[in-house]
């Protein structure tokens, strides 16, 4: 493969990422802990409904999680594409 067509190949598979990671970070915090709330406020958890919790709680920890697993992700893309740091 030419570095062309191999750095479009990985910037693709970048944005692959980034789209992914944000839509599950919208669906988390705007839709669990805006939209979806009323619906999620009849299950109880740590002395709080699902929706409270989502919108002060479980919004940071899945953005947390998303850091993560944007970092693990690249580090694997990084290598596959042979630009990984040695």
């Amino acid at each position: 493969m030419s570095d062309d067509t191999n750095g479009n190949a990985y910037w693709a598979a970048n944005l692959r990422i980034i789209t992914w990671s944000l839509v599950i970070w919208a669906l988390v915090s705007f839709g669990f802990g805006i939209l979806l709330r009323p619906l999620l406020s009849a299950i109880p958890v740590g002395g709080t409904d699902l929706g409270f919790w989502f919108a002060q709680q479980g919004s940071i920890l899945v953005f947390l999680a998303l850091i993560f697993n944007y970092a693990w992700q690249m580090n694997k893309l990084d290598r596959q594409y042979g630009v990984d740091e040695q």
